[in-house]
């Protein structure tokens, strides 16, 4: 099967064909590194992440750059409230992207420009919009002439006879910027210098870039002036993609990408999340477990998102003033929990990437079960390959029906959903023949057979960045509940209990299993258990 994508620009899926034989060149437009990222930046990140892993597994090289916007007003806005300067926000919040990213094992970009490193891209790039007509300098200030551009709207449909009308009743003309502009829709190029902001040199007196400049500069100077895909959040279509496409198309008169791919939003509990609403969360705040729900006192959303320091938890925690409230100690200590970062992954490459996907506590726990499948089917192998006598494999030699089939339903623009269904198939198989050869020694699967899906399964997770550390016994029962082992040697004790008609440490022994998730099944044949 030929892969296929939805292309925006085209409003249409269309078989995937690259401008060089066999490989990639793909820009993400990447975070205004101002605070910590959020639930939006993890879809956004993952996404992408998988998308170029699943492009590498179908045998393309790819050449994947991805900026940070580290000039703009929302860092200066930071810059003045923590005191700083514009460099120390957006270096310290650029640090805690990467660790961000590291955590949820988004693989780094071959290249990360900065618009403050592409300065001289960004003013060559303005001072050729000039010289064809397409841009003009007004009292400091160069703005792009949308009515100059043919084309313009025909990423997002938008046409500027519609967006005049629509707009007519709410222009201000007072406003100094408008009057600047030789029409209303004209975007910024270049901003003349304010005080006490950070400026550059220029033609046009000292200034600083507008936000779409300098995306445009950065893909013409790291990847050329056609790319095979730019990507980003369906918010980025208009305007920030659809004035990309403007500036850089009538400078060089050709597509600045053949394909346009853009990711669905993520709202909570079906809201646009917000810090207004209560509902945001960073990524951080959710797999260090700072996150709680069912906040009464926001009847709109059935979940609260929130950052908490640890003094700040105890001080809730204790105070008797706080029952029914956001801060109920009860509702606290029962979803104050940390979540894998494996199960984030998960959750995001369940839903359609170009849809909406809605956070909801539910959610959230069906993918940490998910993914707590998939890693007893991950494991398999480090824990009963010595005892099945596996032979060393070369990973590549997994070429079989699983991966055919994975490789069909992910051909479909991506559809990353549907491939998932073949790494349940083969972890849930892998986990019953793991307690088959538990109880009784032996395995119904050939040693062979089972070695194969094994890798299989390691291989296709990895496309997916869906990774597992080999734990010890003791960190597993730690992190993740009883191990195996732990749960058959329980059992034994309580057997033994049952043996001496001791029914009271045999009750108890079952209370503790059923704590841990783990449920039993008194038969005939002896005890046999399951995770819940």
């Amino acid at each position: 099967m030929t892969l296929t994508v939805y292309n925006s620009l085209t409003r249409r899926q269309e078989p995937f064909k690259t401008v060089e034989p066999q490989k990639v060149k793909m820009y993400y437009c990447g975070v205004t590194v101002y605070d910590y990222c959020h639930l939006g930046h993890a879809r956004a990140c993952i996404v992408w992440d998988v998308v170029r892993r699943y492009l590498q597994f179908s045998g393309y090289q790819v050449r994947y750059v991805q900026n940070f916007t580290d000039v703009d007003d929302k860092i200066l806005k930071r810059a003045r409230e923590e005191g700083s300067s514009m460099k120390a926000v957006a270096e310290k919040y650029i640090k805690a992207y990467f660790d961000d990213m590291k955590r949820l094992n988004v693989k780094e970009a071959d290249e990360y420009p900065r618009a403050t490193q592409t300065m001289d891209g960004i003013k060559r790039l303005i001072h050729e919009l000039e010289n064809k007509e397409y841009a003009y300098a007004s009292q400091g200030d160069v703005y792009y002439s949308v009515q100059k551009f043919d084309e313009y709207g025909k990423l997002s449909g938008r046409k500027l006879s519609d967006m005049q009308a629509g707009a007519s009743e709410r222009v201000n003309v007072e406003d100094p910027e408008y009057q600047k502009k030789r029409y209303q829709f004209d975007f910024a190029l270049w901003k003349a210098a304010k005080p006490e902001e950070p400026a550059w040199d220029s033609p046009w007196g000292k200034g600083r870039p507008g936000w779409h400049i300098e995306c445009s500069a950065m893909v013409k100077e790291r990847l050329g002036e056609t790319i095979d895909i730019h990507a980003g959040g369906a918010d980025l279509i208009f305007p920030h993609h659809e004035n990309e496409i403007a500036q850089s198309e009538a400078v060089t008169g050709k597509p600045l990408s053949n394909y346009w791919m853009h990711n669905g939003m993520v709202r909570v509990d079906g809201e646009k999340m917000s810090k207004s609403l209560g509902n945001f969360v960073t990524i951080r705040n959710l797999l260090d477990g700072n996150w709680l729900s069912s906040n009464p006192s926001n009847p709109k959303s059935k979940i609260r998102l929130e950052k908490f320091d640890e003094e700040k938890l105890r001080g809730r925690r204790s105070s008797p003033q706080t029952s029914g409230t956001e801060t109920d100690p009860i509702n606290f200590s029962q979803n104050l929990k940390s979540v894998d970062p494996m199960a984030v992954r998960l959750f995001v490459l369940t839903a359609q990437y170009r849809k909406p996907i809605d956070f909801t506590e539910k959610a959230i726990q069906a993918a940490t079960n998910g993914w707590n499948t998939l890693k007893e089917g991950l494991v398999f192998g480090h824990k009963y390959g010595e005892k099945l006598n596996w032979k060393i494999i070369d990973k590549n030699q997994t070429q079989n029906s699983y991966t055919q089939r994975f490789q069909e339903a992910v051909d479909n623009d991506f559809n990353f959903s549907s491939g998932l269904s073949v790494l349940f198939e083969l972890a849930k198989e892998l986990r019953k023949e793991g307690k088959i050869l538990l109880h009784q020694g032996k395995t119904e699967t050939a040693a062979e057979k089972l070695q194969e899906m094994w890798q299989t399964l390691v291989t296709l997770a990895d496309v997916l960045g869906l990774e597992t550390q080999i734990e010890s016994q003791e960190t597993t029962a730690r992190n993740n509940g009883l191990s195996d082992e732990k749960i058959e040697e329980l059992i034994q004790k309580r057997k033994q209990a049952r043996v001496v008609k001791n029914f009271a440490e045999s009750d108890r022994i079952r209370d503790e299993l059923q704590s841990q998730g783990i449920a039993l099944i008194d038969s005939k044949e002896g005890t046999k258990w399951h995770r819940n």
